[in-house]
């Protein structure tokens, strides 16, 4: 049977039709669903962990313990997860283990654009890249069979239009899998210097042998035409030669670490010019070059930045694209905002009032820095907010504009705690305002520690925000509501003025919960209303203005903070 799949989806169906029984991740855009779509075979045990560390070696654990494991994560993730990634390289496995890494060419959710096959070169570890849905599906059953043959974890890379776009998969049924036999075995597992330095050995030796396979591999395609170039090629970017350039002959790498340079040689001189179409770094146009192999067009005519597509390619190349249908009037701009009804919006409006400077971290609420709201300063990575706050007030700790750090209650668990922490320990001070609204928002609705439920949607211990907060060293801890605008300003005021560590978790649900309800839409009394402008600074969707303010009642969720922005009574439900 087949089924149409979205790359995610297939990646989860080739875990289970390969006999995979533990998953662990974070969800992070686009890698979220492979861990979502798992959990719904019940024959695999699926978990969120509270970062991508925890679930690289909580996969580890189930490998050595002998079971088929798999954790996925998007490529900032990875980098969290490469403390155990790369000695991981070294112990090898028991059970196979895959490790599933989304790029996202084109930063469509991310605040860089790394290439993950840097982790898998430094790391020194096979990496497989499919095209599509049903190479998705193959690709994750072949890890774990290359994985459990060399002995080592296996790297799966898509990205952002593979991950999230569908093609048709035939469904097979699943072949379980015994658990390996566990034998303690601390020359193996014992990362000891003594023990680390025979391993490396074993690494370099493992790469060659990995090198050799994937010569011949059979994920190694090559499609000799009567074209004038030659393609080497991968992944998403094998879809556009394909449809640019349906005459020239392409080689499509399945293994991208390490590579089959020999046969990317070989296929060098069938052809009368070369090509290498590669999105992100020029990796593989590099290491032919290493070798000798003249490249005619790389990274110099096909640019090092953003997506790929057809039209890029034929641009590169010199063939003019198809003439397209115009539309006659421009699409008008969508740019992201936070919904109607979002928690975070009420804190962010207080803290643009205060014009105080904003640490901010990774989740929705990172749209605190667009307009009108306009209250972030920087955004670096999960859980950076509390620890570039610490440094912010100690280089500056006489600055006449006091600053604040904002993160997410998924985000505190994730890396917020340590930054925490090192600001207790090392005197500084400080107000982190923890942004809880009851769920991982920005990946789609996701539980966490502090939601008192697991993936499966079991009930289970629900950590405490405050409790974990004061057992790191903070004696001022508060709970406001972000909807109470001049409640919440009192409070930020007078923690600002403690010169002291402290924290206010700024707690509402999200307004997309299902559980959430909400009040009826609110009106604009045109009579009333001056034409103000006072309701538009909070930037909410459902409010527009047009000589007077009107709201949208099929988007308004009745959350009044308009109504108290309104000096003139206009705004009732």
């Amino acid at each position: 049977m087949k089924k149409l799949l979205l790359g995610n989806g297939a990646i989860a169906r080739g875990l289970y039709e390969a006999g995979c029984r533990f998953v662990s991740s974070y969800p992070g855009t686009p890698s979220t669903e492979v861990t979502e779509e798992a959990a719904l075979y019940p024959e695999i045990y699926a978990e969120w962990a509270p970062n991508e560390k925890c679930a690289m070696e909580a996969a580890l654990g189930a490998s050595i313990a002998g079971a088929r494991a798999a954790t996925a994560m998007k490529h900032v993730g990875l980098n969290v997860a490469a403390d155990p990634l790369f000695t991981a390289s070294y112990t090898g496995v028991n059970g196979g283990m895959v490790v599933i890494v989304a790029d996202d060419p084109g930063m469509h959710s991310s605040q860089n654009e790394q290439d993950s096959r840097h982790h898998a070169i430094a790391s020194k570890l096979p990496m497989l890249e499919p095209g599509d849905s049903a190479e998705c599906r193959d690709y994750a059953k072949l890890a774990f069979a290359l994985s459990e043959q060399f002995d080592t974890p296996v790297l799966l890379r898509t990205c952002t239009r593979v991950a999230h776009s569908q093609s048709l998969v035939e469904l097979f049924d699943r072949e379980e899998c015994p658990l390996s036999e566990y034998t303690k075995n601390p020359a193996k597992f014992v990362m000891t210097p003594g023990n680390a330095i025979p391993a490396h050995v074993r690494v370099e030796q493992r790469t060659e042998a990995l090198r050799q396979w994937n010569e011949n591999s059979p994920i190694l395609k090559e499609e000799m035409s009567s074209g004038e170039w030659g393609i080497i090629t991968s992944g998403i970017s094998y879809q556009y030669v394909k449809e640019a350039l349906p005459d020239a002959s392409v080689l499509k790498i399945g293994m991208v670490n390490p590579l089959p340079l020999e046969r990317m040689a070989a296929f060098a001189k069938k052809v009368k010019k070369l090509a290498v179409v590669e999105e992100l770094d020029p990796i593989m146009e590099e290491q032919l070059r290493a070798i000798g192999v003249h490249v005619d067009l790389g990274k110099k005519e096909l640019g090092l930045l953003g997506e790929y597509s057809q039209s890029r390619i034929r641009a590169a190349f010199g063939i003019a694209n198809p003439e397209n249908q115009k539309l006659e009037e421009p699409l008008p701009v969508r740019p992201p905002v936070l919904c109607p009804g979002c928690p975070h919006r009420g804190l962010f409006h207080v803290l643009h009032k205060l014009k105080v400077r904003v640490s901010g971290d990774i989740g929705c609420y990172t749209l605190g820095a667009a307009a009108p709201l306009s209250a972030m300063d920087t955004t670096i990575c999960m859980g950076a907010s509390i620890g570039v706050l610490h440094g912010m007030n100690k280089v500056r700790p006489e600055e006449k504009v006091p600053a604040v750090a904002v993160i997410g209650d998924s985000t505190f668990m994730h890396s917020g705690m340590t930054g925490l922490v090192n600001l207790v320990y090392n005197q500084g001070f400080g107000l982190v305002l923890i942004l809880d609204n009851s769920i991982t928002g920005m990946t789609g609705h996701q539980q966490n520690p502090l939601t008192g439920m697991t993936l499966k949607n079991q009930p289970t211990a629900q950590l405490s925000a405050e409790a974990i907060v004061k057992a790191c060293g903070i004696e001022r801890v508060r709970v406001e509501d972000p909807q109470d605008l001049k409640g919440l300003e009192a409070a930020i005021r007078e923690e600002l003025a403690a010169k002291a560590p402290s924290v206010i978790i700024v707690r509402r649900p999200c307004a997309l919960l299902k559980w959430v309800k909400h009040n009826p839409a609110l009106h604009v009394d045109a009579d009333k209303c001056r034409s103000c402008r006072a309701c538009m600074q909070i930037g909410c969707p459902a409010l527009v203005f047009a000589d007077k303010a009107r709201i949208d009642p099929t988007l308004c969720v009745g959350c009044g903070l308009c109504e108290q922005l309104c000096h003139f009574d206009a705004i009732k439900a």
